[in-house]
């Protein structure tokens, strides 16, 4: 297992400084947001710290020799988007741009990316598994020509109203994962798993670690805080973060003992990157950076040394 983080809570540093953050903190690798040069639309969208549309063989062996000198390695290229969107012009230049980010992923030999199945809110499962079928298998035979692989994060996109009703990620629970990967029977295809995202959907998120052990590509370590007050007054129709909170490493509800336990069972040895998103700790580049090292500190409990050092 490496440890690295994020690089989207460093918005405002260069890539430079990026790896130089990591290095000075002790992580092994950084997950690299690589969003187009667009106004963004949420929260840790629209950073951007390596520019994929124009990325060049020669721009790549730049990046690769920096991070050689740094110490430290990519884990995957990561852009988060809905490429399911249901307005097709935009889905369309989404899809572009996360073709764009899979081809520099193999120029960086990287050969992973990180992003969304996504979904049309509007529409119902079973909907969205069509667009699924329509959408997606063009994109995993492009990766897969390239020898890249594609890490799904299991976050549902349902935070607000902005997202309601049915949010803006279909691949939210193993069931939907088995719908999936039957559609899209891929081995390039797989999952970067965030287990707080099933922490506030109330799910178990240590028995998929076995049963999809081969699909696990890349984890996220972020924590989540249910709060059962809020929760008990407003059920589980209401806008999700009405009733949780998202928190760093060791201030949430996830067991990271047994999380961590359950990885080395099935010897992932893969990354896992700390992502920040704890309100707590924005306002400042101090508290961003005692994000990553409280993050990390607490971690170090769980990941054996000998290996987030790697």
């Amino acid at each position: 297992m490496k440890m690295g983080f994020v690089s989207a809570i460093l918005d405002g540093w260069d890539f430079e400084g990026v790896l130089d953050t990591a290095r000075q903190l002790g992580f092994s690798c950084v997950e690299v947001a690589c969003w187009p040069h667009e106004k963004a639309q949420r929260r840790y969208a629209g950073v951007s710290h390596i520019d994929t549309e124009s990325m060049t063989k020669t721009q790549a062996e730049a990046i690769l020799s920096l991070c050689k000198r740094k110490g430290i390695f990519i884990s995957a290229l990561a852009y988060y988007p809905n490429t399911l969107d249901p307005d097709e012009e935009k889905r369309k230049r989404i899809i572009s741009h996360l073709l764009s980010v899979i081809d520099a992923s193999a120029l960086l030999k990287v050969n992973l990316v990180t992003t969304f199945i996504g979904r049309n809110q509007y529409l119902s499962v079973e909907e969205n598994l069509a667009l699924v079928k329509k959408v997606w298998p063009p994109i995993v035979r492009h990766a897969k020509e390239l020898g890249v692989r594609i890490a799904i994060e299991n976050c549902p996109m349902l935070f607000d109203r902005t997202q309601w009703p049915g949010g803006q990620n279909l691949f939210t629970s193993p069931i939907l994962w088995r719908e999936c990967f039957s559609i899209l029977d891929e081995p390039n295809l797989g999952i970067n798993f965030d287990p707080s995202h099933f922490v506030w959907q109330q799910m178990d998120y240590i028995q998929p670690i076995y049963e999809f052990k081969e699909k696990l590509f890349h984890i996220h370590f972020k924590d989540i805080k249910l709060e059962k007050r809020k929760l008990a007054e407003c059920g589980v129709l209401a806008y999700p973060l009405s009733y949780m909170t998202p928190k760093i490493p060791g201030l949430g509800d996830v067991d990271w003992g047994k999380f961590v336990s359950s990885l080395t069972d099935i010897g992932y040895d893969g990354p896992a990157c700390i992502e920040v998103e704890d309100r707590a700790f924005e306002g400042s580049k101090e508290k961003v950076l005692e994000s990553l090292a409280l993050s990390k500190r607490y971690l170090e409990q769980f990941v054996p040394r000998e290996t987030h050092n790697a």
